[in-house]
């Protein structure tokens, strides 16, 4: 199961990281290669180099990425949990930092025990 807070903040941040990736693409690239027309058409009340511009864009690309994952997660938990396959180990356990290291890997429930290669 996924944490929709989690995703959502995480979500939130890579669009908005990508956004500033692309405004320093647009600085530093030839004009025919620039992002702007991009992210005019896809920012509402996006202008092109001006930091009203700038801090807008941020904003509206971490609610997008944000928005992506509260949609994402809701339907991921529902489908895994009517068609889910076993559930995932919990890997923040105490026994796995513990001081003598971690516990030896078990064997797992589709083990080839007993058959021959």
């Amino acid at each position: 199961m996924l944490n929709t807070k989690l995703v959502s903040w995480a979500l939130g941040l890579f669009a908005a990281i990508t956004f500033v990736v692309c405004v320093i693409w647009g600085l530093v690239a030839p004009e025919g290669l620039h992002m702007k027309a991009v992210l005019e058409a896809l920012l509402p009340a996006f202008r092109w180099l001006t930091w009203w511009g700038f801090l807008l864009g941020l904003a509206e690309s971490f609610l997008y990425g944000a928005y992506a994952g509260l949609v994402y997660c809701p339907i991921h938990n529902a489908l895994h949990r009517r068609y889910g396959g076993a559930p995932m180990p919990d890997l923040h356990s105490a026994s796995e930092h513990s001081a003598n290291g971690p516990e030896p890997r078990r064997p797992s429930l589709h083990s080839t025990r007993g058959t021959l290669p």
